[in-house]
């Protein structure tokens, strides 16, 4: 078996392995019953288990309103507006100089995507408050507006969360950002190529998220209703 499924990708190493224990189970239930199933070993099962889907809890608006509200450090709501209203990734927001500032949007240098820069668009107010916020501190041109460690701005993220008795991680504004773009009838592709700067839409969808009932009925009803 692992012969079969050397140098392989892990998923061709499990989807082979399915394969097999599939032959084997059929042989066994239709001819075969004395023959014991080389898949079927705690070693094997081991070896070939499928990783968990992890599933990504959305924060809706109004939780999101209330954090932003409730977090009175300018500094720190600057951060989480960033995160929530232009989907920034945490490093990206820690990275961020005076200079970045355009009118109307972020120049993110050396992103994620291997790009030279990106651009992240951003509700004027909140580009407005962010100079303000600069010219308050007398940044330089190429300084860091927001000079703190990653630990340090999770820790923030966290306790801004525990402010409406939520679990917050960073990546949760991000992903809010996406699915309150898309459930308020923008295009994917904008949520994609311009929120989230991803290079492939399927990339996108997994940060949408499931509708559960109570949303379903509210969007039929808003729309038919």
């Amino acid at each position: 078996m692992l012969r079969l499924t050397k140098n392989n990708k892990q998923a061709t190493k499990r989807n082979r392995y399915t394969v097999l224990t599939s032959f084997y189970n059929f042989s066994i239930n239709s001819s075969l019953p004395a023959l014991a199933n080389p898949c079927n070993t705690s070693i094997m099962r081991k070896i070939f288990k499928r990783p968990q889907t992890s599933q990504w809890r959305i924060v809706d608006k109004e939780t999101v309103d209330e954090i932003i509200f409730r977090t009175t450090d300018q500094r720190n709501r600057l951060i989480l507006e960033l995160m929530a209203r232009g989907g920034m990734r945490i490093g990206e927001v820690l990275r961020i100089t005076p200079g970045d500032i355009q009118e109307g949007f972020l120049t993110i240098q050396n992103p994620k995507s291997g790009r030279p820069e990106e651009r992240v668009y951003v509700p004027r107010k909140i580009l407005v408050r962010l100079s303000e916020y600069v010219n308050v501190n007398d940044f330089g041109t190429d300084d860091q507006i927001f000079p703190i460690s990653y630990v340090s701005a999770w820790s923030m993220v966290k306790k801004a969360g525990k402010l409406v008795d939520i679990e917050l991680k960073p990546h949760d504004l991000r992903r809010h950002a996406a699915t309150y773009a898309s459930r308020s009838g923008t295009p994917i592709e904008i949520v994609s190529k311009v929120i989230l700067r991803h290079a492939d839409l399927s990339t996108t969808q997994r940060y949408l998220g499931k509708v559960d009932d109570t949303e379903a009925i509210r969007w039929i009803e808003t729309l038919y209703g």
